[in-house]
C-alpha cells in the first residue's frame, strides 16, 4: 500500500461555524496550501505583505504532504486574496476576534490508499463496517512527535527533570529521523565539538542554533541561561510531544485492561499501542463514554484507576506527578483538558477502482470527518494492519 503518492491523495479541510461579518477588527481568510506546512505557508505571506507575525491567527497545523485548507484571521489584514506558488488566501470578510484552536469544530478528509493488492484490499474492506460501529483509539500519531530523537528520547524529560544541557544537547545536536539535509549537517558539527563553544560558532551557519551557542561562548555552563533563549513555540511544541506520548500510553494501558481479547498492536514512532476490534457491546459502551485527562501538573486526576496508570507511565521515565510541571523558564506550561478516548466513524465513506498510477493493483477512497484533534492516519493504519498485528510495507508520511 501506497500513501499520499499525489498530493491530492490527501485532503484537508478545516471545519468551522466562525462568525465572518462586514466589518471588524481581523480579517478572515481560507488558506488553501498544496505540499507546504503551516507554518511556512504563513512565513510566505508575512513577507510578501510584510506583516508581524504577531497579527497573524490560525487554529492548527495541517499536513505538509496534503492539500489543506483552514481559517486565518490577520489583525487590520488586506481585504483581498492572495495567490502565491503553493499558497492561496480567499478573502471571506472580517470577525471581532481572531481565529483560535477553540473554533475548529473539526476536520473533513478525503484520503486514497494506492497500490493495494488484493489481500491488503480485502483486509481493509473487511475492517470498514466494525470502524463504522466503534470508532478507532483516538492516539495522537507519529506527527506528533518530530522532536522525538532518532533513539526515542524525548526533549522534554531532562528539561523536567532540570538537565538543561541536556534538554539543549537533544534540540540541538541529537539526530532526528525528520532532519533536512541542512540540519544533519549543522548537529553533525555539535556533536563533534560539543562544549568548545568559539569553535562551534565558528563553524555553524547564521540561524537560532547558532544564536544559542553564541551565548554559551559568552556565558559557558550557563544551560539554564541558554534554555530560556529557545524559542518559545519550539518548547511548547516539547511539552505537547512529551504529553501527547503520555496519554497515547493512559489510553494503550487502558485498552489492554478493558478490552484484553480484542486486540491488534500497532506500531508508533515511539511505542507499539494496541487497537480494537470486535468489541463486545457492553466494552465499547463503556470506551465510547470514556474521557482521559491530559497528563498536566495543573491537573490532578482523581484517585483510581487513571491515577495509578498514570503513575505506573511516568515511572518509566524516572518522574512522578508532580514533576509535570514546569519551574524553568515559566512561560511554557503543560495543556489542561480531557480527550474522548475513541475516534467516532459513522460518517466513514468509501469506494474502490483499479489504480491508475498501478493498473494491476487497487485504490481505496475514504472520505469522513474527525472531531479536532484526532489524526486520520490512525485510521490509515488500522486499514493496513493483518491480523498478527503486523503492518505491511512502511507506508509513506504516516
Amino acid at each position: 500500500m501506497k500513501l499520499r503518492r499525489l498530493p491530492q491523495d490527501f485532503q484537508v479541510d478545516e471545519v468551522s461555524a466562525f462568525p465572518v461579518e462586514a466589518d471588524g477588527l481581523y480579517t478572515v481568510y481560507r488558506m488553501t496550501k498544496e505540499d507546504i506546512g503551516t507554518p511556512e505557508a504563513l512565513d510566505q505571506i508575512q513577507r510578501k505583505w510584510k506583516l508581524q507575525r504577531k497579527h497573524m491567527s490560525y487554529g492548527g497545523l495541517k499536513d505538509r504532504h496534503a492539500v489543506t485548507s483552514q481559517f486565518v484571521t490577520i489583525q487590520r489584514g488586506p481585504r483581498k486574496p492572495l495567490l502565491l506558488q503553493k499558497v492561496r488566501l480567499e478573502y471571506l470578510g472580517c470577525a471581532p476576534r481572531p481565529f483560535t484552536p477553540a473554533e475548529i469544530e473539526g476536520n473533513r478528509f478525503q484520503i486514497v490508499m494506492r497500490s493495494m493488492s488484493d489481500r491488503e484490499l480485502e483486509l481493509a474492506l473487511a475492517a470498514i463496517p466494525d470502524i463504522q460501529r466503534t470508532g478507532l483509539p483516538n492516539y495522537f500519531d507519529d506527527q506528533r512527535f518530530g522532536s522525538v530523537t532518532s533513539e526515542g528520547e524525548f526533549i522534554a524529560v531532562p528539561w523536567l527533570k532540570r538537565d538543561y544541557e541536556r534538554a539543549l544537547y537533544l534540540t540541538f545536536a541529537a539526530h532526528s529521523d525528520f532532519d533536512q539535509r541542512e540540519d544533519r549537517e549543522q548537529k553533525a558539527l555539535l556533536r563533534k565539538h560539543w562544549g568548545n563553544w568559539p569553535e562551534c560558532k565558528a563553524a555553524l551557519e547564521r540561524s537560532h542554533r547558532r544564536s544559542i551557542v553564541t551565548f554559551l561562548a559568552d556565558r559557558p555552563g550557563d544551560f539554564r541561561g541558554a534554555w530560556s533563549r529557545v524559542r518559545q513555540d519550539m518548547r511548547s511544541l516539547y511539552l505537547s510531544a512529551f504529553q501527547s506520548h503520555l496519554w497515547n500510553q493512559l489510553l494503550a494501558t487502558l485498552l489492554r485492561e478493558k478490552a484484553p481479547g480484542c486486540l491488534l498492536n500497532v506500531e508508533q514512532k515511539t511505542n507499539t499501542v494496541p487497537f480494537f476490534r470486535n468489541v463486545p457491546d457492553e466494552v465499547w459502551a463503556e470506551l465510547r463514554d470514556c474521557v482521559l485527562p491530559l497528563p498536566s501538573g495543573r491537573q490532578k486526576p482523581e484517585p483510581g484507576l487513571v491515577e495509578d496508570l498514570l503513575n505506573s507511565v511516568l515511572e518509566v521515565h524516572g518522574l512522578e506527578f508532580k514533576d509535570l510541571r514546569v519551574r524553568y523558564p515559566r512561560d511554557s506550561f503543560f495543556s489542561k483538558g480531557l480527550r474522548a478516548a475513541v475516534i467516532p466513524l459513522e460518517t466513514l465513506t468509501y469506494s474502490t477502482s483499479p489504480d491508475e498510477l498501478e493498473p494491476r493493483r487497487h485504490k481505496l477512497s475514504l472520505a469522513f470527518q474527525l472531531p479536532r484533534g484526532s489524526y486520520a492516519t490512525i485510521l490509515v493504519k488500522r486499514l493496513t494492519v493483518v491480523a498478527g498485528g503486523e503492518l505491511p510495507e512502511l507506508v509513506d508520511g504516516v
